[in-house]
């Protein structure tokens, strides 16, 4: 097996809709300039309130991808 090195970055996605959206949103945004995404792990979820009411979900993803020689 070739040896390979990996960075890890964190990012964090919004959606109106849901976390699932907001994870979403994050990795297909990150995937227009990264090459190789590999591994995506939710960190945390919360919400964005206005006057006591939800208005966006927010995911915290920690993203890997593979360096490329």
């Amino acid at each position: 097996m070739a040896e390979s090195v990996y960075k890890v970055i964190e990012l964090i996605g919004t959606s109106e809709v849901s976390w699932e959206d907001a994870a979403k949103v994050a990795l297909e945004r990150a995937n227009q300039t990264l090459k190789d995404l590999r591994i995506a792990e939710v960190t945390s979820m919360d919400v964005k309130l206005e006057d006591g009411k939800v208005v966006a979900f927010r995911t915290k993803l920690s993203v890997s991808f593979k360096y490329i020689d």
